[in-house]
Formats: structure tokens, sequence, C-alpha cells
């Protein structure tokens, strides 16, 4: 069985962007953070995408390796980008270009599906479709990096649930700028 992780920048009051789906509180990540996250990505099998986290990274992703001043970090970022299979949950869109499939359907089934079969981690971006599986149980990992901001409303990072989930710190670790990156296995 394959094992899924929700991981996002978030702000510390748990939010992932504010109103207007703004995510500009984040600045660009440190080279230490950035780095994490294209070890996490370098590690996935498959990517799942809500429709919203999928326009803002197919709108810069696909061609930043070609970005006057982009580094060797970036460049890789996007070749790995590139190369992830992903899945894009999305009842509006029509289309998924590069090396995506769009699935119009139900959310929690092809998860489900998914996760029963053969293949690396797999992980979840957006908190819509993330919540939808965090409600289901099907989140085996939460990736947390805290940003040091406050911003006191918007999309959260959890969604409300039926019932508690226990979850096992795995890592913690801080990264300059202030930043704090929590791992936690959901406890079965």
């Amino acid at each position: 069985m394959r094992k899924l992780v929700y991981g996002m920048n978030m702000t510390l009051d748990g939010y992932v962007s504010v109103v207007g789906d703004d995510i500009g509180w984040s600045g660009p990540p440190g080279r230490e953070l950035f780095q994490w996250w294209l070890d996490h990505e370098r590690a996935t099998g498959l990517s799942l995408y809500g429709r919203k986290l999928w326009e803002t990274m197919s709108s810069h992703w696909p061609t930043a390796d070609r970005q006057p001043g982009v580094t060797p970090a970036e460049s890789e970022f996007a070749r790995i980008w590139r190369d992830t299979p992903r899945v894009v949950f999305s009842s509006t869109l029509g289309e998924v270009a590069g090396n995506a499939r769009l699935v119009g359907g139900d959310a929690v089934a092809e998860i489900t599906r998914l996760k029963s079969g053969d293949g690396g981690p797999m992980s979840i971006g957006g908190a819509t479709l993330a919540g939808a599986a965090m409600r289901a149980g099907l989140i085996d990992e939460y990736v947390i990096a805290a940003h040091p901001v406050l911003v006191g409303g918007g999309t959260p990072f959890f969604t409300a649930l039926d019932s508690w989930v226990n979850l096992d710190l795995v890592e913690t670790r801080t990264f300059p700028g202030g930043v704090v990156l929590s791992r936690y296995e959901t406890r079965r």
C-alpha cells in the first residue's frame, strides 16, 4: 500500500493562503527550506493536486528552469516536477497538460484506489482536496512548514473532522527565518 503525505507551507495561525488565494505571506523560501521541499519532491512517486494548487504550480514550474537567474536547485525542482506523474482533481477543468491526468469524479474513491497500488509515496496538495482525504482517514503523514506570520484568516491547512486523529511526531527542524517544519505520522 502506498503512503499518502500531505504537506504545505502554512502561517503560524494555520492558513495556507489568505482571502483571495494569496500566498504572498510566505515570500520566497530560503535555500535550506527549498532544498527540503526539493528532496521531498524527489522522493514522491505520484503527486495529487487540487485545482487551485495545480493552476499555481503549472503556471510556473513547466518552464521555470529556463527563466533568467534560476538557481541550480530551482532548475532541478522544475525537472523533477515535470517528470513526476500527477493526478489533478477538478470538476471545472477541461484538460491538464504535461505529465498529468485529470479526474473529475469521486476524489476519495480514486485516492483510495491509488493508495492500494504499488509504487513510491504519494503527495497530496491543496487544502480542499487534502481535507477530503483527511476526513476519509487516508492521510498517513502530515508535513507542516509553519512560517512566523499571523494572517487572521483564509484557507486553513486542516479541515474539520468528525473524530480525533492521533499522530506521532517523527521530525522537527527549524530553518533560517524562523520556519519550523514538523512531520507527523498517523497512528494506526
